[in-house]
């Protein structure tokens, strides 16, 4: 399980996070929905333990988290990955750091559909495959939590497909999912939870069968939800 209590988070005069108090319940996906700027990659960063908070606290697991990739694995976006790398010699790197046995490292390429790339560079790669490849990255250590923010983009139908089957797979395993995205579509498919920001607070919060209305249409109910942020803003 992963707790915030009265997190918040400012850089400079902007306030990314205010008074941020939700719980992401293991076994299950969550959803984490926000417009631009509401604060889902801020909120990511400081339960993987990448950034401090200014005030508030974070555990996972009963555990203050601090970048333990073996307590919480994340995906933030494909841009930090070093072109000059292969896909092998990037998870390798990523497992010497965390004291994963290299035999991993065939494990999460298989998973991930990267096997035959293994030897290909990353500035070479598809906008997927380096997707696929900050996901490989996030399951090196089989955490006890997972975040991905944006994960779906640059993948087509069929990584898509095995995203959504990889989520659910996780779940059943006990792990804390959580996934921020524009997608509703795919929330829809895959979350059991949704939590909502807007500037910096939590709006909405619950299991996806119990917040959207008896007879209304999911993809739309939520898309008016944010259509609201925007007429806030």
């Amino acid at each position: 399980m992963i707790e915030t209590h009265g997190l918040t988070k400012s850089f400079g005069p902007r306030r990314a996070l205010d008074d941020v108090t939700v719980t992401f319940p293991a076994g299950a996906v969550t959803a984490l929905l926000g417009l631009n700027g509401a604060g889902k990659t801020t909120l990511l960063r400081l339960i993987a333990g990448l950034d401090r908070p200014d005030g508030g606290t974070v555990t996972v697991s009963g555990r203050t988290p601090f970048g333990d990739p073996h307590l919480v694995g994340a995906h933030l976006g494909p841009d930090a990955l070093d072109p000059r790398h292969t896909v092998a010699r990037h998870l390798r790197w990523l497992a010497a750091l965390a004291g994963v046995d290299d035999g991993r490292v065939a494990q999460v390429l298989e998973e991930t559909g990267l096997s035959a790339q293994r030897c290909n560079r990353i500035g070479g790669l598809s906008l997927g495959a380096r997707q696929r490849l900050a996901i490989a990255g996030a399951l090196l250590c089989r955490p006890q939590a997972l975040l991905f923010d944006e994960p779906l983009n640059g993948l087509d139908v069929p990584g898509i497909v095995w995203f959504r089957g990889l989520l659910r797979q996780l779940a059943d395993t006990g792990c804390v999912v959580v996934v921020a995205t524009h997608l509703l579509a795919e929330v829809v498919l895959s979350a059991d939870r949704v939590i909502l920001l807007e500037a910096g607070q939590p709006r909405l919060d619950g299991a996806l069968a119990d917040v959207i209305p008896a007879g209304a249409d999911p993809r739309d109910w939520l898309e008016s939800r944010l259509l609201d942020c925007v007429a806030c803003a």
